[in-house]
């Protein structure tokens, strides 16, 4: 007997502003909570520290959220000067610290330039990725160093927001960075290697994710806003369960990059049959390799051009 699903039918993106102090599944376990779907999934964890763009997929839509998970992201970061802690991070215990030495602006702005492009990043202990079914950070707090393999990622832009450096023992010296980056890249690493490179150690205070692929923080909406509105844990009436919808982006809001093909019937059979269609609406200079495909207005599929100029369908969708 099949298993029936709980939830209701629900299909969009919410681009959440993740709160401090909550992780990503947290947060994602509420959202899916107050809009009662039968499956959601985030595109990309932020720490608990952290807060901002989380985009949180509800139904079909968690059958793009890998392209969303290999996009690109931007952070804003407060750098505090002169300590190291066991996490990287102000949730940390402070392990080390060292004197901050005079810098310049200009220097700052060379030393930040300096790790610009594509490099190889370890990733840290205290991180969600996971040996042996279990996240990093709960070998980390159990004192246990797992050996992780560096992996590439870009560094696109660093660029200085604010810095003071007083010498002050009671105002802490820091730095604020803005971070344009491809997927997997470590902010927290970043400024560890930031601290490092200065001599005296540094660990994130503030993490704010601003953009995550397509998406910003003018497009985000709080816990607290959805929770003004409606109450997750009371019945919705049909009035306000279509108002808490439209808070939703369109499953296609994702992919937007990816070239639209209009189907007719006779290819929409063929893709519904896992088929491949002909296709030589473009020359070889500006064929693209992934393709939305549409009937009627409705994405049907997402599709991969091979190289016999057939459209290949790779996912399937509202079918």
């Amino acid at each position: 007997m099949a298993r029936i699903k709980k939830g209701r039918l629900v299909n969009g993106i919410l681009v959440l502003d993740k709160p401090t102090g909550i992780t990503s599944n947290a947060a994602l376990q509420k959202v899916k909570r107050l809009y009662k779907a039968q499956k959601a999934g985030h595109t990309g964890s932020l720490d608990p520290l952290a807060t901002g763009v989380l985009p949180i997929c509800l139904g079909e839509a968690t059958k793009i959220s890998h392209y969303l998970l290999d996009a690109d992201k931007r952070y804003r970061a407060k750098c505090i000067l002169g300590a190291v802690t066991t996490s990287g991070d102000s949730d940390g215990e402070v392990i080390d610290t060292k004197p901050v030495p005079n810098i310049t602006k200009n220097q700052l702005l060379e030393l930040l330039a300096s790790f610009e492009g594509e490099q190889d990043q370890t990733p840290p202990m205290f991180s969600a990725l996971k040996h042996n079914g279990r996240p990093l950070y709960e070998y980390a707090r159990e004192g246990i160093v797992i050996e992780r393999k560096p992996r590439k990622i870009t560094l696109f832009e660093v660029t200085l927001l604010d810095f003071s450096i007083t010498k002050d023992e009671c105002v802490p010296d820091f730095i604020e960075i803005e971070v344009y980056c491809s997927k997997g890249t470590y902010i927290r690493t970043l400024c560890e290697d930031i601290g490092q490179s200065l001599g005296c150690g540094a660990y994130i205070s503030a993490l704010r994710r601003i953009d995550s692929g397509p998406f910003s923080l003018t497009q985000a909406i709080s816990l607290e806003q959805l929770y003004a509105q409606f109450e997750p844990e009371q019945a919705l009436d049909e009035a306000q369960q279509i108002q808490l919808d439209e808070t939703l982006l369109p499953v296609d809001s994702a992919i937007k990059q990816f070239p639209v093909v209009a189907l007719n019937k006779e290819q929409l059979e063929q893709i519904q049959h896992g088929m491949s269609i002909e296709f030589n609406d473009c020359d070889g200079d500006t064929k693209a390799h992934n393709y939305r495909l549409y009937y009627e207005n409705t994405l049907i599929a997402l599709a991969v051009l091979d190289n016999n100029n057939h459209l290949k369908p790779k996912r399937l969708l509202f079918l």
